[in-house]
């Protein structure tokens, strides 16, 4: 453990939280992005559950918990039973997270396999599969080529979900987005091509806003604007509306543009990421030997790129299985802000001091003991 880290359990004051929680907050920025916005991480020792109502909203989730192959203590020997280990994070996870938040949900296939119908279960909509190639180099002098009786693996998936954001009809019913949007205009008593005038196109409107295939686009901001300013004006009178969620007022601009998660592109990535396992420097070893701290310690550059993807500098992110806090590490250097739990104490003292080592730590740390 690095001096700082053991000078701050010199000097400690508790939280008003649980009497068995540990906790440290840091504030944090990498020294290669001077002038980026400071992000802070939050370390918490213990089960996640007890935390989640403790912190703000999401808009990133970072899963990487048990993956049902005795990886780390408390892994499950096998992934039998995965779903319903997962269920109560994934319900937690619903129930606070927002319409645009964002789930990468890492594990191996079959493991991922045995989650995602509870995934689906609790609102949480499938959006792409990334699978991480590790390379040959991973398995290179570990195959009995006389016993082994499948390909050799070399990769694990990171999966994407959202939300499915379901909005409100006069009945009480929740829909879809895409049906919501003709729901709220055949109740104006408007065609459906006058949805092309209202936004001041040819016929994109009725191609892509009112469509019911796969073909959907999502509006922009903009256009629900004008949408439910033409049917108010043209349409039937109603005492609610057109296109509110709350029965009072049309839906603002801005209130729509978080209905869908956030996505940042970035062109030459594609959903197979060709990465090393690691073995150089980055990964944690014990005492400075061979051993490695972590069976299964992620790349950092592949925590930056599902942070970076799905979130914006002063955004939350959670790391509810924290164990080195690859993903809190990620965020502190972009500029986000993370909470994270870790219910092995070994972990968590790890987790800690690697984020003081990595990036500038510049204020108090507070625990319990």
């Amino acid at each position: 453990m690095s001096k700082r880290a053991v000078a701050r359990k010199e000097n400690v004051r508790r939280p008003q939280y649980s009497a068995d929680m540990r906790q440290r907050q840091l504030s944090l920025v990498s020294p290669s992005s001077a002038g980026a916005e400071r992000g802070e991480a939050r370390v918490q020792q213990g089960d996640a559950l007890g935390f989640y109502a403790h912190w703000p909203s999401p808009t990133v989730i970072v899963a990487d918990g048990p993956y049902g192959v005795s990886g780390f203590p408390g892994d499950p020997p096998t992934p039998d039973g995965l779903g319903e280990w997962y269920e109560p994070h994934v319900r937690a996870w619903a129930d606070l997270a927002q319409p645009s938040t964002t789930l990468w949900f890492w594990n191996s296939e079959v493991g991922w396999a045995e989650v995602h119908p509870v995934l689906k279960a609790h609102g949480w909509q499938y959006a792409g599969a990334s699978i991480w190639d590790k390379g040959i180099g991973h398995i290179a002098g570990n195959v009995n080529s006389k016993s082994i009786r499948s390909f050799p693996v070399v990769s694990e998936v990171c999966v994407r979900y959202v939300r499915d954001v379901r909005l409100p009809t006069l009945d009480g019913q929740l829909l879809p987005m895409r049906q919501w949007l003709r729901y709220e205009w055949q109740r104006s008593g408007l065609p459906l091509t006058k949805t092309n005038e209202a936004c001041g196109v040819r016929n994109a409107a009725t191609r892509k806003y009112f469509t019911l295939d796969w073909r959907w686009y999502f509006p922009p901001p903009e256009m629900i604007e004008r949408l439910a300013a033409y049917a108010t004006r043209h349409g039937k009178p109603t005492d609610v509306p057109y296109f509110s969620v709350d029965r009072v007022s049309p839906i603002s601009g801005e209130q729509w543009k978080v209905m869908r998660a956030k996505w940042n592109h970035v062109h030459g990535i594609t959903n197979v990421w060709q990465e090393p396992a690691l073995r150089g420097d980055e990964r944690l070893r014990v005492d400075g030997r061979m051993k490695c701290v972590h069976l299964n310690q992620k790349p950092l550059k592949l925590m930056e790129r599902i942070v970076a993807a799905a979130s914006d500098p002063g955004d939350v992110v959670w790391e509810p299985f924290g164990g080195l806090c690859t993903a809190s590490v990620a965020a502190a250097r972009l500029g986000r802000h993370s909470f994270a739990a870790e219910i092995n104490p070994e972990y968590y003292e790890l987790a800690l001091d690697r984020l003081n080592d990595d990036v500038d730590a510049v204020t108090d740390a507070a625990a319990t003991g």
